[in-house]
């Protein structure tokens, strides 16, 4: 009872730090956004009604040319931070807490959160065109990661204070509770599969961030829609199960567009900090044309959800803001990709509803969610988090149809892809966690220590007990092996950080995990070897010999 009450205080303050956390950084964007579109270049995007935005679009007296001047040096001056100081904050923030989740304990270098805010403010006000949402996540995330740190907390409730830090973040960003809550458990995997033991916490720290941001920022909708919007009649949910098949199509398409870019970017032969003023300039040049491509669009979704853009300019912007969010993103530029994905579903529904001649609010809202739960493999939440952004309950049951016929489509068609969902650290199930392999392997390990095993004698079954009792590895796929061995005391890695030993051998070993004090660890690169740890490791074949002037059997 008393580790519950410590979680829920923990909770607490987890919930008061996100919403604090989503007000600075939204502060510092607007004063990035500020000096960089207003001061240098003149122009002002449209905003929304409830942030005081302006409602159309103002362009300066040197008109857009010095766009690209701005979108430029945003992203050099964010490369050069994030590259020299911490390149895991590159790119969207979500997909690095995740990442932590699953496959580092929950551990986030500390100097990752405030840098992130800094560095995404820049690419995001100079015009990259980006998310607010990814950074917050991160940024909540690594405050969580650092608060279990300082209060010396388990890797199990770092992990928790990671999710509920990133559930925090985005309540505040959103102002959507029950979405975000949602969405932390789900974002995790890919295959509608969700981390129900956390779900109190998350949704407790996720409302306390949402009702302290109203107090800065009330508690209304983040998009205005019309009072008079209700559900369809039988004849138009047809309308929504085709917005449903295009959005699973246009969702196939975004991850690809996406990392394709990415690796385009990672094979250009220069120093990784200039990539982002690269894609900086690309989107500046596109926005000579294209002006609503910058920023994360949201004045341009209210305008859509208006009705106010044409259906040329629809189908334009489709296209043009995977490219822009992909250069600005995957070459290396600070900022999320909810936003982004929102935009190009809030384009595909307004298309769709000027070409059947239907009012266009309703499509746009549930295409903003077909799109967004395809793409990113988070039906459920984005079901919640879009009606919470908008208000529009009423559509709940046909956007539900729409956004599990995105999500069953784009689960087809990207089966057999390369990149197959937006959030790439993603893993399908619980099973395949390495957070939860740790629970797999206590298991082993326990019966190794209580069941006695004889040395085998002849070849027969595969007896995994014996095998790693006799220190003999196991082997695995793709000519890997598992072994499992403590750690000699002569060993040159005792003493030493993860990130030193596996240095110019990430594609040779991976530490699985390390047992000390009969304490379950996952390691993270900063953890240091002690005499005597047992260490489960998985080796490539070079490896081999190696392993054992390090590994004894056990």
């Amino acid at each position: 009872m008393q580790y519950r009450r410590m979680l829920i205080i923990d909770t607490l303050i987890m919930g008061l730090i996100g919403a604090l956390s989503a007000q600075l950084f939204t502060l510092l964007l607007k004063w990035a956004e500020t000096f960089f579109l207003y001061w240098v270049s003149g122009y002002i995007a449209p905003g929304l009604p409830h942030e005081g935005g302006p409602v159309e679009q103002v362009i300066g007296p040197h008109g857009l040319w010095l766009i690209p001047l701005v979108t430029t040096l945003g992203g050099l001056i964010s490369g050069a931070l994030v590259y020299s100081l911490a390149p895991e904050a590159e790119g969207h923030g979500t997909d690095t807490a995740v990442k932590a989740f699953h496959r580092l304990g929950g551990y986030i270098r500390p100097r990752v959160a405030p840098l992130k805010m800094i560095a995404s403010a820049i690419t995001i006000g100079s015009g990259g065109s980006a998310g607010r949402e990814g950074p917050t996540a991160l940024i909540s995330s690594g405050i969580g990661s650092y608060y279990a740190k300082l209060f010396k907390r388990s890797d199990e409730e770092r992990r928790l204070l990671v999710i509920v830090g990133m559930a925090s973040g985005l309540s505040a960003i959103f102002r959507s509770p029950i979405g975000t809550a949602i969405f932390a458990i789900e974002v995790l995997y890919s295959d509608m599969e969700f981390e129900v033991g956390y779900l109190f916490y998350v949704m407790l720290g996720s409302i306390i961030a949402y009702a302290i941001n109203g107090v800065f920022v009330g508690w209304q909708p983040l998009f205005l829609v019309p009072a008079g919007l209700t559900a369809p009649d039988i004849n138009g949910y047809a309308w929504y199960a085709l917005l449903g098949i295009v959005s699973g199509i246009v969702a196939t398409i975004l991850p690809t567009v996406f990392y394709g870019l990415r690796d385009i970017f990672h094979k250009l032969p220069v120093p990784p900090h200039i990539k982002p003023a690269i894609g900086g300039l690309c989107v500046g040049l596109m926005a000579l044309e294209l002006p609503q491509v910058l920023g994360g669009g949201y004045g341009w979704i209210q305008k859509a959800i208006d009705g106010q853009m044409t259906a040329m300019i629809l189908f334009t912007l489709i296209f043009a803001k995977m490219l822009s969010f992909a250069m600005t993103v995957s070459s290396g530029g600070s900022g999320g990709v909810f936003a982004p994905s929102l935009y190009v579903g809030a384009m595909v529904g307004g298309l769709m509803a000027k070409l059947m001649g239907l009012p266009p609010a309703a499509f746009v809202i549930v295409g903003m969610a077909a799109v967004f739960s395809g793409a990113a493999r988070v039906p459920m939440a984005t079901l919640l988090m879009v009606t919470e952004m908008t208000g529009g309950y009423r559509l709940l049951a046909p956007a539900g149809m729409a956004v599990m016929l995105s999500y069953y489509v784009q689960s087809m068609l990207s089966n057999s892809l390369k990149y197959w969902s937006l959030y790439e650290a993603q893993v399908p199930a619980r099973f395949d966690s390495p957070a939860h392999h740790v629970e797999h392997i206590r298991i082993a390990l326990d019966l190794i220590d209580k069941v006695q095993v004889k040395p085998m004698t002849a070849i027969g079954h595969l007896d995994l007990l014996a095998l790693l009792r006799s220190g003999i590895a196991v082997d695995l796929s793709r000519g890997k092996q598992l072994n499992i061995g403590d750690l000699r005391a002569e060993s040159p890695w005792v003493g030493a950080a993860v990130r030193s030993i596996r240095e110019g051998k990430e594609d040779d070993m991976e530490i699985v995990a390390i047992i000390r004090a009969k304490e379950m660890l996952l390691p993270h690169p900063d953890m240091i070897l002690q005499e005597g740890d047992r260490i489960v490791v998985i080796i490539s074949e070079k490896m081999e010999k190696e392993i054992t002037d390090h590994l004894a059997p056990l």
